[in-house]
């Protein structure tokens, strides 16, 4: 290393050129590389979807579920199989453990599907593909006073002209109902011409289609041969001859059927600010850049705007793009303003022109790490944003080392060139091992198993490179910079010095008395240092700093959702739904009561809809659909910018819509992000009924408990179901139970006879009776049921029915039934891991001797809390031994690293007050901080350490170089720890909500560095001396040891 560093030093235009190159690639790279807000998540979830349209979710279980899963079962490098059995589907989802080659995984899981034969003949083909979560640019309500038809039509029309536009890949339009031709025969007009729905199908599928017909080879060339007679239009379908009489007329399915060109027969209802609505989704795919993106977009729809139909309005409602740049812009004046106390602080406390060097070091590593961007796949985002935060006051930790020791040479009369060299190498050995246990420290961030794990790997991985370039800067650069004259003469020198000669004279006056005292009573400050760690601790087992795994991050949309019985017929859905909108309206009303004129209104906008979900910032497979289900949003301004409190204006509307007739659940939140339920406990077993009593004793035990609020489980019960059993007699005209299903599902159900291409659209043909014939069960047993030779007879004479009741959805969780228990939990008054921990301990119990067969499990936010927590532990603890191996290598050494990682519960302190300090609560944030903090407060540790072995060996006493070496790098040790510190104090700062999740990180951070560097101070020299007594007293014992068995061979 000593030659690579004179040889910089001693060719400047080498060491200036890297310095540029770096600068000026990094700037390119900049410029060119793209922007999101969040890097996007991989979900390592693969999704099987067997459709089996017009089925019970009971039905769907035993015909399809079962047999996916079975068929899944024993796929290598899969963790769990999640299984959904829902009206008309069968949804399951296979999670995949976390490393493996997705690409075959998904193969093998569809090859294994594909092999099933046993799926009932009405199921569809199995769908089989890797879930993508992709990024959401910008949500456009289309709205007004116009039909179904007509919004649509228009929305894909936009649609149309948004892809069209360059650098936008993909729009999709939602909460539309797809196109269906329903052609309706009535079961009189079938008895009147003698036709069947199977016959009045046929007659379709022979007349509507077009078929190649092959080529004629003529003397001109070859000729095509083609029938091309596909119906595509209601006129089209109304021509179609169904039959054909011996009088040679003809009857068309007009004179038989009542053609309806319309919407598949699906509840579905949305509305935004009152008028029905559409949205029109503007995604993102790999690396488009979110902001030019929007522009384009936006650009666009001011032009657009001006050509719609009166009475239609575009409005947009998600923004993803300006939350971005809003975020980026805060995140931007941290940074700047982080540099700029950085800066400040070098330039107090070093000369200006060593201050200058120092600083220099920070845009060249930043720049240093942007050239990986591309490599590594990343975008300028929040997190890479966030990554230059937190390494900011890092980044000159070893510059700062090498700039005082090469200032120490200059002052002892070495030559400027000679001073660099001696002054870097003096450090060389203890700065790179340093810079490199915090490089370790910020690994674990690199894999972490939760559903978010992506965006601290980015933040991981630009911290590392970021500190990588710096070691670079500061053993390769920096020295060249330095090898000038740094001292001056006269009173300028004086006045420019007088900050720094007073740390020095805290140095010596203060600290090392201090130090002193500490040396001689070692052992009681070692005992001191416990104590306080015991207290620090203290906070926690308390209860006065609280630990949970992901804070209420709230936004601008507050979202309530309804869950009623299935089957819940519409009227009463619009009447549920209009109730919470009376409560959101009058909640505007109350916001808006004092507004000064001019002043707009708090409340933006009011979305509702009926029968899906609408987009919300959780991970999960948004499964939840069907027309008892509803939701309903309020948009309001900023709560930054206008001084509100979220979770104070859910709570209000809450209380304003009052109770719900008949819901099953009824939820208000203002979270703008989750990943899964704050409360979900999962209980599996084989009997439903044991299930769905143990659930209803785990709600009745939460609801006591304070803080646990909207609990529900997913034992939800379905639709009425009307069931059919063939009576014995009518097993002596022919009929099998086969039979009458299949003309009881071609009559309500219907028919699928076709589907149709038209334009963008899949649209189905079915043939069915008209709705005036399938609305009761007088309907069904009205109807005729044909026999095997043609005749028909009377339902009721072939077929009894019974009524009963299923569930909505049935789970099922590795083959086995499960119910979830959930609960939102209100954070003000106690977290989700104090509820757990109480259910764990207290309820669980109870609820295993009532109903032993019943198992449990968390899931939702528990689940990725304990995955994260158990995948953080093992991780610091591979980080732990590699900064041990780190420390042991240049100290030559199995002990003298414990003397510096020492230190790292001692930083916990601090991390622990400065939350308690600031009324944080801890979080997964937080313990990254932590863990970030452990490797970078060791190095200012290695560097009293190795000071201390340097003048050990060179022959001066232990006590006299552990005294001296306090005093020598008291001085970088200050300074490295402050900078970190106000590097990170903007941040710390900011209560924006924007940022304010990442504020509990940069706390642990910055508070473990500075408490733990004035401990290092004191403790390392401490527990240097501590260990020597310890080596001594054993050596000691082996000497006496040795002296005794020489003795008694002597005697011998």
């Amino acid at each position: 290393m000593h030659s690579v560093i004179r040889w910089f030093v001693y060719n400047p235009v080498a060491a200036n050129l890297m310095m540029w190159v770096l600068l000026i690639v990094g700037g390119l790279t900049l410029t060119s590389t793209y922007r999101e807000e969040f890097p996007n998540l991989a979900t390592d979830v693969v999704r099987v979807t067997v459709p089996y349209l017009g089925a019970s979710p009971a039905e769907v279980e035993e015909s399809v579920c079962v047999r996916v899963e079975e068929a899944i079962e024993g796929t290598p490098n899969i963790k769990k199989i999640l299984t959904t059995a829902q009206e008309g589907a069968c949804v399951t989802r296979v999670e995949m453990e976390i490393g493996v080659d997705k690409g075959k995984v998904v193969d093998d899981i569809k090859s294994r599907v594909d092999g099933i034969d046993s799926f009932p003949t009405d199921a569809e083909e199995p769908q089989v593909k890797e879930e993508d979560i992709l990024t959401h640019v910008l949500h456009i309500m289309l709205a007004g006073k116009a039909d179904e038809r007509s919004l649509k039509e228009l929305a894909y029309k936009i649609r149309d002209d948004i892809v069209e536009l360059p650098g936008v890949s993909q729009a999709q339009v939602t909460y539309v109902r797809p196109y269906e031709m329903s052609i309706e025969v009535s079961e009189h007009t079938l008895r009147r011409y003698g036709l069947t729905l199977e016959r009045v199908a046929a007659a379709i599928r022979n007349s509507s289609l077009d078929l190649p017909g092959g080529a004629v080879k003529t003397e001109s060339g070859e000729v095509l041969l083609r029938t091309k007679a596909q119906a595509y239009s209601r006129r089209d379908f109304e021509e179609i001859i169904v039959l054909t009489r011996e009088d040679g007329s003809v009857i068309t399915l007009g004179d038989v059927a009542n053609v309806v060109d319309g919407f598949k027969d699906q509840d579905l209802r949305v509305r935004f600010d009152g008028n029905p609505a559409v949205m029109i989704q503007v995604k993102r795919i790999g690396k488009e850049d979110v902001i030019d993106l929007a522009e384009r977009v936006k650009s666009y729809l001011e032009q657009a705007e001006a050509d719609l139909p009166e009475g239609i309005s575009m409005t947009l409602w998600k923004d993803e793009s300006q939350d971005l740049v809003d975020r980026l812009d805060l995140l931007r004046t941290n940074a700047g303003s982080g540099l700029l106390l950085v800066v400040l602080l070098l330039s107090l406390f070093l000369k200006p022109n060593l201050a200058f060097w120092v600083a220099v070091g920070i845009p060249v590593a930043l720049a240093g790490s942007l050239i990986i961007f591309p490599v590594a796949d990343i975008a300028i985002s929040t997190m890479s944003i966030l990554a230059f935060i937190l390494v900011l006051g890092i980044l000159v930790d070893d510059a700062v080392v090498v700039a005082e020791r090469i200032y120490a040479h200059q002052l002892k009369g070495l030559g400027p060139k000679e001073a660099a060299i001696a002054g870097t190498q003096e450090v060389s050995i203890p700065v790179i091992f340093g810079v490199l246990t915090s490089m370790v420290a910020f690994m674990p961030f690199v894999v972490i198993p939760v559903a978010i794990g992506e965006w601290f790997a980015v933040l991981g991985i630009v911290v590392i490179a970021a500190l990588f370039f710096s070691v670079i800067e500061s053993q390769l650069i920096l020295p060249v910079h330095l090898s000038h004259r740094i001292l001056t003469n006269g009173r300028r020198q004086n006045r420019e010095s007088w900050l720094p000669r007073q740390l020095q004279s805290l140095a010596e006056n203060v600290y090392q008395p201090l130090l002193a005292i500490t040396l001689r009573w070692r052992y009681l400050a070692l005992a001191s240092g416990l104590a306080l760690l015991i207290a620090a601790f203290g906070l926690v087992a308390s209860g006065r700093l609280s630990l949970q795994f992901i804070p209420d991050v709230v936004g601008e949309r507050l979202y309530t959702t309804l869950t009623m019985p299935a089957g819940t017929d519409q009227a009463t859905m619009l009447a549920r739904v209009q109730q919470i909108e009376k409560a959101a309206n009058q909640l505007q009303r109350e916001l808006d009561a004092n507004l000064a004129e001019g002043e707009p209104s708090r409340v933006k906008h009011i979305l509702s809809s009926i029968g899906a979900p609408l987009i919300k910032g959780s991970i999960g497979d948004g499964s939840a659909v069907g027309g008892h289900f509803a939701e309903v949003a309020l948009e309001t301004l900023n709560p930054d910018d206008y001084g509100l409190d979220p979770n104070a204006i859910v709570e209000r509307w809450r209380e304003l819509t009052g109770a719900i007739p008949g819901a099953l659940e009824l939820t208000f939140t203002a979270s703008a992000f989750s990943v899964g339920k704050a409360l979900d406990l999962q209980l599996r077993g084989e009997s439903t009924e044991d299930l769905k009593q143990s659930a209803a004793l785990l709600k009745e035990a939460l609801a006591e408990l304070p803080g646990v609020l909207d609990i529900t489980d997913t034992f939800r019960p379905g639709k009425l179901e009307i069931q059919l059993d063939l009576k014995p007699e009518a097993r002596t005209l022919g009929l099998t139970t086969a039979a009458l299903a299949n003309q009881v599902r071609e009559a309500f159900y219907g028919l699928e006879v076709q589907r149709i291409q038209r334009g963008q659209d899949d649209v189905r043909v079915m043939v069915r009776f008209p709705e005036s014939e399938r609305r009761s069960l007088g309907d069904v047993e009205d109807m005729m049921i044909r026999t095997e030779t043609g005749a028909e007879v009377p339902f009721n004479s072939v077929a009894r029915v019974s009524t009963g009741r299923g569930y909505s959805t049935i789970q099922r969780v590795d083959g086995k039934q499960v119910v979830s228990v959930q609960a939102n939990i209100d954070r003000d008054v106690t977290t989700p891991e104090a509820i757990i921990n109480h259910a764990i301990a207290e309820i669980m119990p109870r609820l295993g001797q009532a109903y032993p067969s019943v198992e449990y499990s968390l899931a939702g936010e528990a689940e990725e809390r304990a995955g994260a927590l158990a995948g953080l532990l093992r991780n610091m603890v591979i980080a732990l031994f590699v900064i041990y191996s780190l420390l042991a290598i240049p100290l030559k050494s199995y002990f003298q690293p414990f003397v510096i990682m020492g230190v790292i519960p001692f930083g916990m302190i601090g991390s622990l007050v400065g939350h308690y300090l600031l009324g944080l609560d801890l979080i997964i944030w937080s313990l990254l901080g932590i863990v970030a903090m452990a490797g970078v407060v060791v190095n200012s540790g290695l560097v009293l350490v190795d000071y201390i072995n340097q003048r050990r060996s060179e022959g001066m006493p232990v006590e006299k170089a552990a005294l001296e070496a306090g005093v020598v790098r008291f001085r970088p040790i200050i300074l490295t720890s402050l900078t970190t510190f106000v590097g990170l104090i903007p941040l710390i700062t900011n209560h924006n909500l924007a940022i304010f999740m990442f504020v509990p990180l940069a706390v642990s951070l910055a508070f473990g560095v500075l408490i733990a560097s004035f401990v290092n101070l004191l403790m390392v020299p401490a527990s240097y001396l501590i260990l020597e007594d310890i080596l001594r007293l054993f050596s000691r014992d082996k000497a006496q040891g040795n002296d005794e068995l020489e003795a008694e061979e002597l005697t011998t």
